[in-house]
């Protein structure tokens, strides 16, 4: 679950993983001759990154009992200029800003920082995956308005914060307790609270895609199950969170990445099913 003029504060509806640099383990050398580049072959990185995050050893020949610390994607680390937002690393390292975010944790300032190599840049951004034309299904009994889009988002509904916030779904304005619907064929990996999504579904499907439905009343399936398209999934509810204070249906879809699931504007996927509110 990511996502920088004066600095903002940038709240995420819930954070879907903690920092990647929390991550970073260390690896004792353990027998004469290894290098950072054999290493590197070890664990599936580029010498490149191993030696961002040992800028100390260099190529050499390593000693026994040198540690050496190894993080769990190709990338470097990154200390933020004072002052700098999201946006200003993105533009600089050409890495999405929400990318960013989650992966850091969703610090509302970025200051150590990490920044995923751009081979692991999400493809497509904005498109969907290739050779598919949209879901089957709609996740609610019958279209519904936005109450809040997908992207970054300027906070007017709390006074006490200040800047701007990034969206990863949109939020469909139903009744309390509508039923809600997967909107393709898949199987559940998750059912439970997790923090502010509230009562939370995930669903992963074909094409390496994922939907989520969020704050949820009522939860109807089991982690494991195998759901089709338009199967009730729960209910409509206030649980976690909420942006928006209409009653609604927080909905999202990711795509597998090098990088994790990363989101995508639902509305490419639910293509003239959907319409922002008036």
């Amino acid at each position: 679950m990511h996502p920088f003029l004066s600095p903002v504060v940038l709240i995420a509806l819930s954070c879907p993983s903690e920092p990647i640099l929390s991550h970073v383990q260390q690896y004792l050398v353990n027998k004469s001759g290894e290098t950072l580049t054999t290493i590197s072959r070890i664990f599936h990185l580029s010498p490149q990154t191993l030696e961002l995050f040992n800028p100390k050893l260099g190529e050499q020949v390593l000693p026994i009992n040198t540690n050496v610390s190894i993080p769990p994607l190709n990338g470097m680390p990154v200390r933020a200029p004072v002052g700098s937002s999201w946006q200003d690393l993105s533009g600089y390292y050409g890495i999405r800003a929400d990318v960013l975010f989650e992966l850091n944790g969703c610090q509302k300032k970025p200051s150590l920082v990490f920044i995923p190599a751009l081979s692991g840049q999400p493809k497509p951004l904005n498109s969907r995956s290739n050779n598919f034309s949209g879901f089957s299904g709609y996740p609610l009994p019958t279209i519904a308005k936005i109450g809040l889009s997908y992207g970054w988002q300027n906070r007017t509904s709390d006074p006490g914060v200040e800047g701007r916030f990034f969206h990863s779904g949109i939020d469909l304005l139903a009744n309390f307790d509508t039923p809600v619907k997967t909107v393709e064929s898949g199987t559940v990996i998750y059912a439970g609270m997790e923090k502010g999504y509230g009562n939370l579904v995930i669903i992963n499907h074909s094409q390496e895609l994922q939907t989520r439905y969020a704050q949820l009343n009522k939860i109807k399936v089991k982690i494991g199950t195998k759901v089709r398209s338009g199967q009730v999934l729960g209910t409509v509810g206030r649980s976690g969170v909420p942006d928006i204070v209409a009653t609604h249906l927080h909905f999202e879809v990711r795509i597998k990445q090098p990088i994790g699931w990363i989101s995508q504007d639902p509305m490419l996927y639910l293509v003239q099913k959907t319409h922002n509110i008036e």
